[in-house]
């Protein structure tokens, strides 16, 4: 049975981590499993919108460390290199010129936290935990973590957050802007919000993506000249051009 499955709702893609005895523990196997469903995400000419959730208790509780990090008397130059393949299994979600959303149902830790922030949008539930708990083991943050937290509440909340090494709850991972959403049944408004976006034409929504992705990092004037050639393309749509013919005479 495989640890990572990946189903179709319409044009929705859902990758669900499926190993709930080990409470979806990052392992080699699973990795490799979990990087495949991406790909194959990735060539599908229909995918419109991805929903990535876990299965059981437990959204994501990080690595096995055993497992994943291997011989820790390896050099740091060759650990280096090992991690960076580590991270090279999941990130790719953020390349995905569709949209993308986390259901987080529950705790989501380290290795597993990133793997949720790597989507545009989290929703979480009431049980959802955010663990940047990589201090409390003596473990600087890795797979992108300070990057996309900073990204999403900012540097002083990031390293308050990475300081402490503690569980950060539904409520108040929300409140910061960890999760976009807190919802009773996350799995259920993930499913609902891709739904939504996947009716929307596709190459708007890329150019929406790329958009956000450029204006996060980029000056006023750099994120404008995207939006200006982004929203010169979207005039010529179907859908547009038939909203404006209603206020012409």
């Amino acid at each position: 049975m495989s640890l990572v499955q990946l189903t179709s709702v319409d044009a929705v893609r859902v990758v669900t981590i499926d190993d709930p005895e080990r409470r979806n523990a990052l392992s080699w196997p699973l990795l490799d499993a979990f990087s495949a469903a991406i790909a194959e995400v990735a060539a599908d000419p229909d995918a419109r919108a991805l929903v990535v959730r876990g299965n059981g208790t437990a959204f994501c509780a990080g690595a096995d460390l055993n497992d994943l990090f291997g011989d820790l008397d390896r050099p740091v130059e060759v650990l280096r290199d090992h991690l960076l393949k580590v991270y090279g299994s999941f990130l790719p979600i953020r390349d995905l010129a569709i949209p993308t959303v986390a259901a987080v149902h529950g705790a989501a830790v380290g290795a597993g936290l990133n793997i949720a922030l790597a989507c545009d949008v989290i929703v979480a539930g009431p049980l959802a935990g955010f663990g940047a708990t990589f201090s409390q083991i003596g473990l600087h943050p890795g797979g992108g973590c300070t990057w996309m937290l900073t990204q999403r509440i900012g540097s002083a909340n990031t390293a308050a957050a990475l300081y402490k090494g503690e569980i950060i709850g539904a409520e108040e991972g929300t409140a910061l802007g960890i999760a976009q959403e807190l919802v009773e049944h996350p799995k259920d408004r993930a499913l609902e919000l891709a739904t939504q976006w996947a009716q929307r034409d596709p190459a708007l929504m890329a150019d929406i993506k790329r958009s956000v992705a450029v204006a996060a990092t980029s000056t006023l004037e750099e994120s404008v000249a995207v939006e200006a050639l982004a929203q010169a393309r979207s005039l010529k749509s179907e859908q547009f051009q038939a909203f404006a013919a209603r206020f012409t005479s």
